[in-house]
């Protein structure tokens, strides 16, 4: 369109000029740029007058219906009052109609799917992606998701026409169409439907936003994320049009990536996935398992090598490196199986920490206590307290270097 320049803001100010690499704010009398509103961010594009090129990175609304023009211009100069062409980027505002009615369509698909509490408690619409906040207690299963998607490519495939009519807010609310919640509307308003149902109109709502002429320039809809947004309420983040080809392109080469390094047919890349994912955890079984074997002394029969008799009292304490603490009271168990009669002393260290296990054979627990035994190793360690049993109680400390330290001193406690 063309227009004229009323006001020009620089730093905050109003000038009468600016020149090649000013950044300002432009007010014309008209224009076709869309101004930021109801969730769809505002347009970008050009400002011609001349040599004078004018780059409109976003577009605001202020006060009902004041456009303001933000950006930088990119050469030449212009002045309040210059006659100028304004040129809105087609590409982006194509993108950005495509995402916009993707989302009434799937507005109405999520109640269908959920129910007719689902309302719009929030929308994000760009050229690249649409975010949607609505109601609904809780998140959506696979194959809710699936559904609502699917209802809303059926209807962007009827290649319905979009109609638009003004109306006043009354006669809008009596034919049928929502209204948002805390949007402020004046005496008339625009009302968009799209889409065909067995009732008429698939998706009748009020919104002064830029929308296809027809459902299939929408292309195709890919819902990507469905998240909580706040208390009460989900966030749905989803892709339409050439967004949306590009997404599943990229999924589909990953997919075939995949199945190359598989060596397998993409449509068995889940199957393979598991049967490694199951392999592999057989093998860490294995290999916790014969670590756990070297630790206690190579799987012998006895503990002869790490054991020694204090008074009458036989006693088997190790410092054990890579073993995870979850399996110390397991292999106490053993080494007390393997004394018959006698003390266990365990310590694993890992990253500098440390943790202890201390066992005590049933037969002497009237005589020596886990608990008392641990909380006495854990002290060295730098740790406090510990718990269990009598017969077998664990506990942790941030000084692994003391490990031998504290087997001394378990030493010490039952010469005492």
């Amino acid at each position: 369109a063309e227009a004229i320049i009323k006001t020009i803001i620089c730093d905050g100010k109003p000038v009468d000029e600016i020149s090649k690499g000013d950044e300002a704010i432009l007010v014309t009398n008209q224009t076709p740029f869309y101004g930021e509103s109801g969730g769809q961010v505002g347009d970008r594009g050009s400002i011609i007058c001349g040599d004078a090129v004018f780059e409109v990175t976003d577009t605001n609304k202020k006060l009902d219906n004041l456009f303001i023009h933000i950006g930088k211009l990119q050469s030449g100069k212009l002045k309040t009052g210059d006659a100028v062409e304004m040129k809105v980027d087609h590409k982006a505002r194509t993108a950005t109609r495509a995402h916009h009615s993707a989302t009434h369509i799937l507005h109405e698909a999520l109640r269908k799917v959920l129910g007719d509490h689902v309302a719009q408690k929030g929308s994000l619409v760009d050229p690249e992606r649409l975010r949607f906040d609505f109601s609904n207690p809780k998140g959506m299963s696979e194959e809710e998701i699936a559904r609502a998607e699917t209802i809303t490519n059926q209807i962007v495939a009827q290649n319905s026409k979009v109609s638009t009519r003004l109306m006043s807010v009354d006669d809008a609310i009596a034919s049928g169409a929502m209204a948002l919640f805390g949007e402020k509307y004046g005496e008339e308003v625009r009302v968009v439907s799209m889409g065909e149902d067995e009732d008429g109109a698939f998706s009748t709502e009020l919104c002064g936003g830029t929308h296809v002429a027809r459902t299939g320039e929408i292309g195709l809809v890919k819902i990507v994320t469905e998240s909580a947004s706040a208390a009460g309420v989900r966030r749905i983040e989803a892709l339409a049009g050439d967004a949306a080809r590009k997404f599943l392109n990229e999924r589909s080469q990953i997919l075939a990536d995949s199945a190359a390094i598989l060596k397998t047919a993409p449509g068995e890349v889940p199957n393979r996935i598991r049967s490694l994912l199951d392999d592999r955890k057989a093998m860490e079984s294995e290999i916790s398992s014969l670590r756990k074997k070297l630790a206690m002394g190579g799987g012998s029969s006895d503990t002869t090598d790490d054991e020694e008799t204090i008074g009458d009292i036989k006693f088997f304490g190790k410092v054990l490196d890579g073993i995870n603490p979850k399996d110390l009271r397991g292999l106490a168990d053993e080494a007390k199986t393997r004394l018959g009669s006698g003390i266990v002393g365990l310590i694993a260290v890992n990253d500098g920490k440390a943790a202890i296990c201390t066992g005590v054979t049933d037969d002497l627990t009237e005589r020596f206590s886990a608990v008392d035994l641990v909380r006495i190793g854990a002290k060295v360690l730098g740790g406090k307290g510990g718990g269990g049993r009598a017969d077998l109680a664990q506990a942790g400390g941030p000084d692994g270097a003391k490990a031998t330290d504290a087997i001394t001193a378990l030493k010490q406690a039952i010469a005492e």
